[in-house]
């Protein structure tokens, strides 16, 4: 049998003809890949920096109103990108800076490894390095290297000592587990060997008297906090130690039209005329752009406008209405889409068109589905706000953000998905009198108790987590958006990662919206519009209610007391209801298939179970 090929790099080998980057798509740049993130690339570790370091001189810019004012901006800005021949993606710095060697298992800064310029190697035993595989973080945002020094020499540290003893530290793995036992760290000193085992308690660095060191490496000349905050060990592929705060909002008239599009860089100034009540002033301001663009603009729109943008959104400064302004934008949303938007009154610039289906929706009715809505155009707009760590916002009332900059900014960083989409209410007296079931209520309260647990066990301060959304209304609408995105998917053509639902579930709302979610080539074909044709909705929604009566995992998942992370679902597995994580905006948590057709104890349960019989 032949040996392996040697993994020392061998003196004269050829350079890579390649330059030593990764590369992330836009999209990723506020979900994944965001300011204060932890991006592995070969077998390097960086950060990406601040938006004040970003080149966005050639980035386009995205407007959209409704969501610019709750965040307090004035536009957005698609991630700047890079080719071959520019050099100003987004930047990015080394971080962790603490690393190993495979080979000697020497553990130390990265400056001390003496590698060759422009590699992150070994300068002794030729090998590439090893980023450290633990971080330490706190709820505040900071993040710093682990204390190796510190845990490995926790018990022989003399009073006073200052953390350097002059010997050389060492990691290694014994192979034998893949637990933190097996990672062993020792030093030349002659202290005995210790292993990871304990580091993620959450009072194992305090208990070493290791205090936040308030560095924020992302910003670049940033100071360092003074911060009370407990800090924790953390993977630096964690999903807690970078946890993106993302707001979204559709574009709706009138600040959809293409008016406000084509004024949107401009509306500042025509604000500042409208406030100081220079309509006259608005009237030239139009006629010289007239001359510069090929549209006809009307005053008395644009000032309709501006009245609407006055009377009709909420303060951004106003911290304690903050999430009434979040919700805010839902109910607009939602009333906007009931009241729809003929296509025969939009141009082609218009980026809102909701129509309903020309056919009778009469075969929706024994499902208890009334005013569907075909949704033909669709902007929606995701803009990254800030990004937590430790803590986030499903486990914190009071969730501290880490700023994207050191200075103030007026833009963030958001992507727009152009598309389509088919919207469905549900009847809601039908549906309050089904939700006042004590069997329905029970099952409810189940999810509602787990994810309460659940969030408690996850957060710092177990008594500031916050109300869990789990009620009969939300979870049936949930799992019915579901059901018809895993239906869609086989029926439509579509796949299900490129759909992603948009709930609209409280005491005054009861619908949701299936949507595209991607701007590729399934974005907008038509082929979901179609979907939300009355007979044919109502073929598929039989479909996908016949389909969720038997699970190929049955009877074990229908009769589950807990299932998914947390046990935040009832009946509900990735045999029946579960999507691709991107398409849910919880994450595939607070589901339950039997609220849409009962148990086979109880059949009653199920909000469709009667039309199902019929």
């Amino acid at each position: 049998m032949t040996p392996p090929p040697s993994r020392r790099r061998r003196a004269g080998a050829p350079e890579r003809g390649y330059p030593r980057r990764g590369s992330v798509r836009r999209a990723q740049m506020i979900t994944t890949y965001g300011v204060g993130s932890l991006v592995a690339v070969d077998n390097e570790s960086f950060i990406v920096t601040g938006i004040d370091s970003w080149n966005i001189s050639e980035a386009p810019t995205i407007y959209e109103h409704r969501l610019a004012r709750v965040l307090g901006v004035k536009s957005f800005r698609l991630p700047p990108a890079s080719d071959d021949t520019s050099r100003d993606g987004v930047h990015v710095r080394r971080f962790p800076l603490w690393h190993s060697c495979p080979t000697c298992h020497t553990l130390q800064h990265v400056r001390l490894f003496n590698s060759p310029p422009g590699k992150n190697e070994c300068g002794d035993c030729e090998e590439d390095l090893v980023p450290s595989r633990f971080v330490m973080a706190c709820a505040k945002g900071h993040i710093d290297d682990f204390p190796y020094w510190k845990w490995a020499h926790r018990k022989n540290r003399q009073e006073g000592a200052s953390g350097l003893c002059g010997g050389r530290m060492r990691l290694r793995t014994t192979g034998g587990t893949a637990s933190l036992r097996s990672i062993l760290i020792s030093c030349t000193c002659g202290i005995p060997e210790v292993s990871m085992e304990g580091a993620f308690r959450s009072t194992a660095l305090s208990d070493l008297k290791v205090f936040c060191s308030g560095k924020r490496p992302w910003l670049k000349d940033a100071p360092t906090d003074s911060c009370s905050e407990r800090p924790r060990t953390l993977q630096r592929g964690s999903s807690v130690a970078w946890q993106p705060i993302v707001r979204t909002a559709l574009s709706i008239p009138p600040w959809s039209d293409g008016h406000f599009t084509r004024l949107a860089p401009h509306m500042d100034d025509l604000r500042s005329m409208y406030e100081d009540g220079d309509t006259s002033g608005i009237r030239g301001f139009l006629k010289a752009f007239t001359l510069r663009e090929p549209y006809e603009f009307s005053a008395e729109k644009v000032i309709a406008l501006l009245e609407a943008e006055n009377h009709g959104d909420v303060a951004p400064d106003q911290e304690q209405v903050k999430d009434d302004a979040y919700t805010a934008l839902r109910k607009q949303e939602y009333e906007r889409l009931i009241a729809g938007r003929a296509e025969s009154e939009t141009d082609h610039e218009d980026q809102f068109v909701c129509e309903p289906p020309r056919s009778s929706a009469s075969a929706l009715a024994p499902y208890g589905l009334e005013g569907p809505m075909l949704v033909k155009r669709l902007r929606e707009v995701r803009a990254l706000k800030a990004f937590s760590r430790v803590d986030t916002p499903e486990t914190r009332t009071d969730v501290q953000e880490a700023a994207l900059s050191l200075v103030g900014m007026d833009w963030l960083p958001a992507m727009e998905v152009q598309g389509e989409g088919v919207f469905l209410r549900l009847d809601e007296q039908r549906l309050d009198s089904w939700a006042r079931s004590v069997a329905v209520a029970a099952r409810v309260d189940r999810i509602h108790a787990n994810h309460l647990r659940m969030m408690r066990e996850r957060a710092q301060a177990p008594a500031d987590v916050p109300e869990s959304p789990a009620t009969p209304r939300m979870v049936l609408l949930h799992t019915l958006a579901h059901a018809l995105i895993n239906e869609w998917s086989l029926d439509g053509g579509y796949p299900a990662a490129s759909l992603r639902e948009r709930l609209y579930a409280d005491d005054a709302m009861a619908g949701f919206l299936v949507a595209t979610a991607t701007s590729d080539s399934a974005g907008s074909l038509g082929g979901l519009v179609a979907q939300g044709e009355p007979d044919h909705l109502a073929l598929s929604l039989r479909s996908a209610l016949v389909r969720a009566q038997w699970c190929s995992a049955d009877p074990l998942c229908v009769e589950s007391e807990a299932s998914g992370v947390g046990g935040i679902n009832l009946a509900a597995c990735h045999a029946c209801v579960l999507l691709p994580e991107t398409s849910c905006e919880h994450n595939n948590g607070l589901l339950d298939r039997a609220l849409l057709i009962g148990t086979p104890e109880d059949p009653s349960i199920g909000f469709f179970s009667e039309a199902l019989r019929s």
